[in-house]
């Protein structure tokens, strides 16, 4: 799931999304894995998702909004987030089209009942545009629409040896925050 995140200072406890805006200190990207097979019974034990989202990766670089220029409006970032498997193109859906929440109203909320602490990372949710023919951010999100659109799922989940490559690239062609390239492998047990 290609999602955006953003990294916050200390924001205190009940602030507006107008007070949270200033608290976005640095914006990144995430792959923010689920381990789908595994997702319906950890819900149905009440548990939440704890055994299903394994680690996620970061970017290797996040930047200040003020340093994303005018691709940073409303709190939300207008680019397209391009992923690549196995080296073929999956999807650039633009992030700030859809977005249902801006940043602010995210870290807003999260900060509802509890202060955060400097550092806290809150995510965007998987990019997703209305306009499927950009493509997509997420194996269970194209796998929903080819139902949709054909009665099926056609495109398989992610198997051990496929390599997934996530980026973000600014008007003139120049990444921004790195690429997250990560290949699915088995690990041993210890």
């Amino acid at each position: 799931e290609a999602e955006i995140v953003v990294v916050t200072d200390d924001v205190p406890m009940a602030v507006s999304p107008e007070q949270a805006a200033g608290h976005i200190q640095l914006v990144g990207l995430v792959n923010d894995v689920s381990l789908r097979n595994l997702i319906p019974g950890e819900l149905a034990k009440g548990f939440g998702f704890l055994q299903s989202k394994p680690r996620s990766t970061l970017s290797p670089v996040f930047v200040t909004p003020d340093e994303l220029g005018d691709a940073w409006r409303g709190n939300k970032l207008h680019l397209p987030l391009v992923t690549h498997v196995n080296g073929e193109w999956f999807g650039a859906p633009e992030a700030g089209v859809d977005m249902q929440f801006d940043f602010s109203q995210l870290v807003a909320h999260a900060a509802r009942t509890r202060p955060l602490s400097a550092g806290t990372i809150v995510g965007s949710g998987t990019i997703a545009n209305q306009d499927t023919s950009l493509g997509a951010s997420c194996f269970a999100e194209k796998r929903t629409v080819e139902a949709l659109e054909t009665g099926k799922p056609v495109t398989p989940f992610m198997s051990f040896g496929d390599l997934v490559r996530i980026e973000m690239f600014d008007r003139d062609g120049n990444s921004i925050f790195g690429a997250i390239e990560q290949r699915i492998e088995r690990q041993a047990l210890p």
